[in-house]
Protein backbone atom coordinates (compact mmCIF):
# COMPACT_ATOMS: atom_id res chain seq x y z
CA UNK A 1 0.00 0.00 0.00
CA UNK A 2 1.11 3.64 -0.92
CA UNK A 3 2.45 5.23 2.10
CA UNK A 4 -0.07 8.18 1.20
CA UNK A 5 -2.90 5.56 0.79
CA UNK A 6 -2.28 3.98 4.25
CA UNK A 7 -2.23 7.36 5.92
CA UNK A 8 -5.55 7.89 4.50
CA UNK A 9 -6.89 4.42 5.58
CA UNK A 10 -5.28 4.50 9.19
CA UNK A 11 -7.01 7.86 9.58
CA UNK A 12 -10.15 6.31 8.14
CA UNK A 13 -9.83 3.14 10.46
CA UNK A 14 -8.72 5.25 13.56
CA UNK A 15 -12.33 7.30 12.84
CA UNK A 16 -14.67 4.11 12.53
CA UNK A 17 -12.97 2.37 15.73
CA UNK A 18 -13.75 5.62 18.22
CA UNK A 19 -16.29 4.27 19.81
CA UNK A 20 -14.50 0.63 19.82
CA UNK A 21 -11.40 2.27 21.74
CA UNK A 22 -13.49 3.57 24.65
CA UNK A 23 -15.03 0.40 25.21
CA UNK A 24 -11.74 -1.45 25.08
CA UNK A 25 -11.41 0.43 28.02
CA UNK A 26 -13.44 -1.96 29.48
CA UNK A 27 -11.96 -4.89 31.45
CA UNK A 28 -13.97 -6.99 29.21
CA UNK A 29 -16.71 -5.13 27.60
CA UNK A 30 -18.33 -7.76 25.89
CA UNK A 31 -18.42 -10.70 28.12
CA UNK A 32 -21.88 -12.26 28.02
CA UNK A 33 -23.54 -10.18 25.44
CA UNK A 34 -25.79 -12.54 24.23
CA UNK A 35 -27.46 -13.46 27.06
CA UNK A 36 -27.62 -9.86 28.55
CA UNK A 37 -29.00 -8.94 24.81
CA UNK A 38 -31.39 -12.24 24.94
CA UNK A 39 -32.46 -11.25 28.44
CA UNK A 40 -32.95 -7.18 28.51
CA UNK A 41 -34.83 -7.91 25.16
CA UNK A 42 -37.05 -10.60 26.79
CA UNK A 43 -36.27 -13.12 23.62
CA UNK A 44 -36.93 -16.69 25.32
CA UNK A 45 -34.29 -19.27 24.87
CA UNK A 46 -37.00 -21.42 22.96
CA UNK A 47 -37.34 -18.96 20.32
CA UNK A 48 -33.53 -18.40 20.06
CA UNK A 49 -33.96 -21.75 19.94
CA UNK A 50 -36.16 -22.83 17.14
CA UNK A 51 -34.71 -20.41 15.43
CA UNK A 52 -31.04 -21.61 15.13
CA UNK A 53 -32.29 -25.34 14.53
CA UNK A 54 -30.77 -26.60 18.33
CA UNK A 55 -31.73 -27.04 21.69
CA UNK A 56 -32.55 -24.95 24.15
CA UNK A 57 -29.44 -26.43 25.94
CA UNK A 58 -27.45 -25.80 22.66
CA UNK A 59 -28.10 -22.08 23.24
CA UNK A 60 -26.88 -21.91 26.66
CA UNK A 61 -24.19 -23.77 25.61
CA UNK A 62 -23.15 -20.81 22.74
CA UNK A 63 -24.06 -18.43 25.76
CA UNK A 64 -21.24 -19.82 27.98
CA UNK A 65 -18.72 -20.30 25.27
CA UNK A 66 -19.07 -16.47 24.43
CA UNK A 67 -18.46 -15.96 28.04
CA UNK A 68 -15.12 -18.08 28.16
CA UNK A 69 -14.21 -16.56 24.97
CA UNK A 70 -14.41 -19.90 22.72
CA UNK A 71 -17.06 -18.58 20.72
CA UNK A 72 -16.68 -18.86 16.85
CA UNK A 73 -17.79 -15.40 15.17
CA UNK A 74 -20.02 -17.46 12.62
CA UNK A 75 -21.52 -18.93 15.97
CA UNK A 76 -21.77 -15.31 17.94
CA UNK A 77 -23.17 -14.09 14.24
CA UNK A 78 -25.86 -17.08 13.79
CA UNK A 79 -27.28 -15.71 17.20
CA UNK A 80 -27.29 -12.31 16.84
CA UNK A 81 -29.24 -12.80 13.53
CA UNK A 82 -31.80 -15.12 15.66
CA UNK A 83 -32.33 -12.53 18.17
CA UNK A 84 -32.50 -9.77 15.49
CA UNK A 85 -29.19 -8.27 15.96
CA UNK A 86 -25.76 -8.53 14.10
CA UNK A 87 -22.50 -8.30 15.54
CA UNK A 88 -20.58 -4.94 15.31
CA UNK A 89 -16.86 -5.33 16.04
CA UNK A 90 -13.52 -3.64 16.34
CA UNK A 91 -9.85 -4.29 16.54
CA UNK A 92 -8.14 -1.52 18.82
CA UNK A 93 -4.98 -1.11 20.52
CA UNK A 94 -4.76 -1.54 24.21
CA UNK A 95 -5.38 1.54 26.75
CA UNK A 96 -7.37 3.53 24.01
CA UNK A 97 -4.99 4.54 22.12
CA UNK A 98 -4.93 5.14 18.04
CA UNK A 99 -4.24 3.03 15.13
CA UNK A 100 -2.06 6.13 14.29
CA UNK A 101 -0.31 6.02 17.72
CA UNK A 102 0.76 2.44 17.36
CA UNK A 103 1.64 2.87 13.91
CA UNK A 104 3.62 5.65 15.29
CA UNK A 105 5.46 3.07 18.20
CA UNK A 106 6.09 0.33 15.71
CA UNK A 107 8.23 2.81 13.25
CA UNK A 108 10.18 4.23 16.06
CA UNK A 109 10.88 1.35 17.33
CA UNK A 110 12.38 -0.31 13.70
CA UNK A 111 13.98 3.07 13.50
CA UNK A 112 15.81 2.71 17.05
CA UNK A 113 16.81 -0.22 16.21
CA UNK A 114 18.75 -0.03 13.06
CA UNK A 115 20.05 3.06 15.03
CA UNK A 116 21.26 0.87 17.82
CA UNK A 117 22.50 -1.60 15.15
CA UNK A 118 24.48 0.63 13.25
CA UNK A 119 26.16 2.31 17.12
CA UNK A 120 27.01 -1.58 17.52
CA UNK A 121 28.46 -2.13 14.29
CA UNK A 122 31.04 1.18 14.57
CA UNK A 123 32.01 -0.19 18.45
CA UNK A 124 33.09 -3.41 17.17
CA UNK A 125 35.42 -1.06 14.54
CA UNK A 126 38.68 -0.06 14.98
CA UNK A 127 38.73 3.63 16.04
CA UNK A 128 39.99 6.14 13.45
CA UNK A 129 37.43 8.53 14.31
CA UNK A 130 36.72 10.98 16.97
CA UNK A 131 33.28 9.90 18.46
CA UNK A 132 31.35 12.98 17.84
CA UNK A 133 32.69 12.51 14.03
CA UNK A 134 30.82 9.06 14.22
CA UNK A 135 27.88 10.55 16.18
CA UNK A 136 27.62 13.29 13.62
CA UNK A 137 28.21 10.83 10.49
CA UNK A 138 24.47 8.96 11.73
CA UNK A 139 23.10 12.35 12.58
CA UNK A 140 23.58 13.72 9.79
CA UNK A 141 22.97 11.00 6.70
CA UNK A 142 25.42 9.29 4.36
CA UNK A 143 23.06 6.29 4.64
CA UNK A 144 23.18 6.92 8.19
CA UNK A 145 20.53 7.59 10.37
CA UNK A 146 18.46 9.86 8.31
CA UNK A 147 18.59 7.68 5.31
CA UNK A 148 17.84 4.38 7.82
CA UNK A 149 14.37 6.63 8.26
CA UNK A 150 13.46 7.07 4.92
CA UNK A 151 14.37 3.22 4.28
CA UNK A 152 11.69 2.70 6.63
CA UNK A 153 9.05 4.17 5.14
Amino acid sequence: MREKERKLELKRLDLEMRSYRRAGLEKNPTSGLLRAVRQVVRIPVAEVAEKMRMSDSGVFCLEAREVKGTITLRAMMQMAQAMGCKVVYGIVPEGGKTLEWLADQRLWAEVLGAARQRVSGLASQPVSKSASQQVSELAVGGGGFAGNIEALR
